[in-house]
């Protein structure tokens, strides 16, 4: 059966399957090249064009004809180094990877999107760039993106994550954060090792580091204002290697997350006044490392409330969600281009990155006639009037 001919039920059938081939074969960030190979594949088979961009993995296709508007929408494509432990039919095939955060899924939505796009191409008022984004769990997928020039041009952009905190038929988004700036710190507390019978032989950097974890949460608590929601959580503690040593060196790392850019910029200051006053005093030395991660996500109000009719318009129930301290590199799109982020319900389910984590499969459809469906209406709303 053609493109031009299959029926609803027939491409329901179809995203499955394309859901299910990428899910038996997750490819973790800057990995994805079967995956791509497959996507490739599916929108030639459709007729679909696909630009020729210096992407080493990912790609962007695009729908529509002549000069007029363009507008984007966007998916990503990699997985976790997570063990799936669903028990499901057609589970990771690859040992240690799995697509636990569900853009197996996303990819189907948007691939769906896109093949729908093609039956009423000739009747676009404009383009549509179709996105599929490698390594969105680094961070920093959509700077590759950005800078291969794929999206010059473009005057809106979507995308979407799927969420088990949402039942199916179900979607949400808010006008402005959405999604929490991300960053990774590092911190290194060096002293003297000593024998844990003669402390006063050494300089401790097991309590140094101890001191140093509690005092930054005065980051939250007391350094920036308590109507501005701040998360700083250290997650990892490496030092020692036996029981009767003081060791030389702790290793502590972390995550900081907000959605104020002015308090994220102040942020590594503030920790590094607390971390190197605490070791001077204990005769340590302790550095901090930071690694900044994508920003907030912050969704254009217009845009954001457009998402919302039209998905209203498609039979969701809508919902204006609160912000998440989840991170999201579809945040540096929209610092460049006006458009929103939305949820697309799927749930209840295990949490995000869960060895068990699954999607409900019946949400594919709707969720990918949803987001052709707003393609062409923001090509509408974005076409010049006469």
């Amino acid at each position: 059966m053609s493109l031009q001919h299959e029926t609803e039920d027939a491409l329901a059938s179809r995203l499955v399957e394309v859901r299910r081939s990428l899910h038996r074969e997750p490819e973790l960030s800057n990995e994805e090249f079967r995956t791509t190979e497959k996507l490739r594949g599916w929108l030639n088979e459709a007729g679909i064009r696909v630009l020729d961009l210096p992407l080493k993995t990912g790609l962007i296709a695009e729908v529509g004809q002549g000069n007029g508007s363009i507008v984007a929408i966007r998916c990503d494509i990699d997985a976790l180094p997570i063990e799936e432990q669903t028990g499901l039919p057609y589970a990771s095939a690859i040992p240690g990877k799995m697509h636990a955060c569900g853009h197996d899924f996303h990819s189907a939505v948007i691939l769906g999107a896109a093949l729908l796009l093609k039956k009423r191409e000739h009747e676009l008022p404009g383009k549509v760039r179709i996105l599929f984004q490698p390594a969105e769990e680094t961070g920093h997928g959509a700077e590759e993106v950005l800078a291969s020039g794929g999206l010059d041009g473009v005057q809106a952009i979507f995308g979407l994550h799927n969420s088990p905190e949402l039942p199916t038929g179900t979607f949400g988004t808010r006008t402005g954060a959405l999604t929490a700036g991300v960053d990774r710190f590092e911190i290194t507390v060096k002293g003297v090792g000593a024998h844990a019978a003669y402390p006063e032989n050494g300089v401790d950097t097991i309590v140094t580091a101890a001191q140093i974890i509690t005092m930054l949460q005065t980051v939250v608590s007391r350094l920036n204002s308590t109507q501005e929601p701040v998360v700083l959580s250290v997650t990892r503690i490496n030092g020692g290697f036996t029981w009767n040593v003081l060791p030389e060196k702790v290793e502590l790392e972390g995550t900081v997350r907000t959605y104020n850019e002015a308090i994220r910029r102040s942020i590594p200051a503030q920790m590094t006044r607390i971390i190197e006053g605490i070791a001077a005093a204990a005769g340590a030395e302790a550095k901090l490392h930071w690694y900044p991660g994508p920003p907030a996500t912050v969704n254009h109000g217009e845009w954001a409330d457009f998402t919302k009719a039209a998905a209203a318009r498609a039979g969701y129930e809508v919902h204006d969600i609160p912000p998440q301290m989840g991170g999201e590199d579809f945040a540096y799109y929209l610092q460049q281009i006006p458009g929103a982020f939305v949820n697309i319900g799927t749930g209840p389910n295990h949490a995000l990155h869960h060895p068990q984590f699954d999607v409900d499969e019946t949400a594919l459809l709707p969720a990918a006639k949803y987001f052709a469906a707003l393609a062409e209406q923001a090509l509408a709303k974005l076409k010049p009037q006469a």
